[in-house]
């Protein structure tokens, strides 16, 4: 297609490892507002947003920067086991790395499930920067749905044959990813956990986005992430959609958001 963003894929030195990323750029050389920068899921990369990327760049106008988290796709390994405080520690570590390297002033940061949450996170540590947050299926706290959602995901990649959906696309990093997603999440630390610290540093303006049907979390965890920032937020559910929006209704899902980029509000910021 004639107006199919230019693709570039990139390695990112850190201390702790290689960091793949892939950037796409709109045709239009002058392609108004900030990058989106998209924080992928627990068991994601870049492979599996699949054709989302593309299309957000092409449907916004706006460039689209991915990358793989160290552990995950066609990153480095993770040097050790995943501590607790990972979501924490990616807006001050890889993160920032990502930012330096394509040398971002402003961005808009999009997390999808714990990725949300990274986001979240990254909107509270760079708030002269963050020009907007989104959410897509996250988690502001540990729910009972969560954990049960997690334990039945966890059956099925053990069961034969299991795995080899994830080594697919992590490679032999594969039992390292479902390990640091199950464990960290039924782990003590993680009990009580909640964004809500983080919630109260956003003061960007935000968009909460939830399947209704997803097995992974309530429509209480958008509402939470919307009442809890600072800054101007809304939520929305997104009907006959579980956790997957990018894969299950995209049309929708990148219109809430060319929507919320293109609103008044957000102008002025």
């Amino acid at each position: 297609m004639a107006d199919q963003p230019r693709v570039r894929e990139y390695r990112i030195e850190t201390p702790n490892g290689a960091l793949h990323a892939a950037r796409w750029t709109p045709m239009a050389a002058d392609a108004p507002g900030s990058p989106l920068v998209l924080l992928h899921d627990s068991l994601g990369c870049i492979a599996l947003w699949r054709d989302f990327p593309e299309r957000l760049a092409r449907a916004s106008g706006r460039e689209v920067i991915a990358y793989d988290r160290l552990g995950h796709g066609r990153s480095a390994p993770h040097p050790g086991p995943q501590p607790t405080s990972f979501i924490t520690d990616e807006a001050r570590g890889a993160f920032t790395a990502v930012r330096a390297h394509f040398d971002l002033e402003r961005f808009v940061a999009l997390g999808h499930s714990v990725g949300g949450g990274m986001a979240v996170e990254v909107a509270g540590r760079h708030p002269a920067a963050c020009e907007a947050l989104i959410t897509v299926a996250a988690q502001a706290f540990n729910e009972p749905r969560t954990l049960a959602g997690i334990r039945e995901a966890e059956r099925g990649f053990t069961a034969p044959g299991g795995m080899q959906r994830l080594a697919r696309y992590h490679g032999d990093k594969a039992d390292w990813v479902l390990r640091a997603w199950v464990d960290n999440w039924h782990s003590e630390a993680f009990r009580d956990w909640t964004l809500d610290a983080a919630l109260a540093r956003v003061t960007c303006p935000t968009l909460a986005l939830h399947g209704e049907n997803d097995d992974y979390g309530s429509a209480e965890q958008p509402a939470r992430i919307a009442a809890l920032t600072a800054g101007p937020a809304e939520s929305r559910l997104l009907s006959d959609c579980g956790h997957l929006p990018h894969r299950e209704c995209p049309e929708r899902l990148i219109a809430a958001i060319v929507d919320f980029l293109s609103a008044d509000f957000l102008a002025a910021s």
